[in-house]
Order: C-alpha cells, then sequence, then structure tokens
C-alpha cells in the first residue's frame, strides 16, 4: 500500500509537472506570437518608411529637373522679352520724333517764292518717316515671329508711284494750296493787262 501511495504521489506530482510544462509552452508561444505580431508591424511601418522615402526621392529628383529646366526657359523668355520692349521703345521714340516732324509741316506759312525748296523739304521729311517706319516693322515683325505681335498697319507705298488715291488727292490738295495764290495773282495781272491794252487802242 505505501508502495502504491508513493507511486499514485508520483505520478500526481508528474502530472502536474507535465501540466505545468505544457503551460509554460503555451505562455512562451503567446509570448512568441505577440512578439511576431510586434516583428510584422515593424517591418510593415519600416516598409512604409522605406516606399516613402523612395518616393521623397522620386519627386524631389523630378521636380528639380522640371524646375532647373523651367528657369532656364523663363530666363530666355525675359531676355527676349526685355529686347523686344527695347525694340518697342525704340521703334516709339523714333515714331514721335518723325510724326512731330511730319505735323511740323505746314504749307499755309510756306512763302511762295521758296514754294520748290520747302515743297522738297517736306517731301524729305515724308520720305525719311516713311522709310524709318518700313525699316521699324521689319525689325518688329522679325520680333513677333519669334514670338509675340506687333500688329502695325502696311508701309505705305512711295509718293512717287501714286499707289493710294487718298495719297495722291492729299498731295493734290496741298499743291492747290500752295499754288493758288499765284494763280490768283496771275489772273488778276492777265485781267490788267487786258484792260490796259483794250484802253490804249
Amino acid at each position: 500500500m505505501e508502495q502504491m501511495l508513493e507511486l499514485s504521489e508520483e505520478e500526481a506530482n508528474s502530472t502536474e509537472h507535465l501540466d505545468s510544462q505544457v503551460q509554460k509552452a503555451q505562455e512562451q508561444l503567446i509570448a512568441l506570437k505577440r512578439q511576431q505580431d510586434q516583428i510584422e508591424k515593424q517591418k510593415r511601418e519600416l516598409e512604409e518608411l522605406s516606399r516613402r522615402q523612395e518616393e521623397l526621392e522620386r519627386g524631389r529628383s523630378e521636380m528639380t529637373d522640371k524646375l532647373t529646366r523651367s528657369l532656364v526657359v523663363l530666363e530666355r523668355e525675359a531676355y527676349d522679352s526685355q529686347k523686344k520692349l527695347d525694340q518697342i521703345r525704340a521703334t516709339r521714340e523714333s515714331f514721335d520724333q518723325h510724326l512731330a516732324l511730319l505735323e511740323a509741316i505746314d504749307p499755309k506759312s510756306w512763302n511762295p517764292a521758296d514754294l520748290h525748296k520747302e515743297l522738297s523739304r517736306a517731301l524729305s521729311t515724308v520720305d525719311d518717316a516713311r522709310a524709318e517706319f518700313s525699316q521699324q516693322r521689319s525689325r518688329l515683325t522679325a520680333a513677333s515671329d519669334e514670338g509675340g505681335e506687333v500688329a502695325l498697319p502696311e508701309a505705305a507705298p512711295e509718293v512717287g508711284g501714286l499707289g493710294s488715291a487718298n495719297g495722291f488727292v492729299q498731295w493734290m490738295q496741298i499743291g492747290l494750296a500752295l499754288t493758288l495764290p499765284l494763280i490768283v495773282f496771275g489772273f488778276i495781272a492777265l485781267l490788267i493787262f487786258l484792260w490796259l491794252a483794250a484802253r490804249t487802242q
């Protein structure tokens, strides 16, 4: 009986020991499972950080390249625009000067004795203005071909070509205004001459 009691106590101790071992193993499994979950979470976080870092490098490289190239283009555009603006300012000053000279022409104030000289000077002023207009218009048109449009009227034809009916009529009116005093004077002189000739007979 004593031996049986000893054996049953040993078996009980052995069963308790096994239960304890099983419980320990289960606790270790639970701890390992938690550790595995934590490691997987850290792995996902590291993968997300790596993905975002790659996105940062790619985006930074892309935008650095685009901004650098855009700055070069904008610098060139600014230079071209400044050059064109300088050309427009110079053209405007030139046109202002020629316009002032043309507006200063007053055929009514000319001395009939100097009519030929005054007319030649006025025509020379008009020709200079026309040549300057054509030259500056060509420059602005060439600049407009590169970008931007400056809409100026077509250059007028030469006076000698009588290309415009309005221009011809205008010059006829100027000519009539200049020669009218001479015509009136000649007509009065002819009447006096005829009257004197009629009296002497």
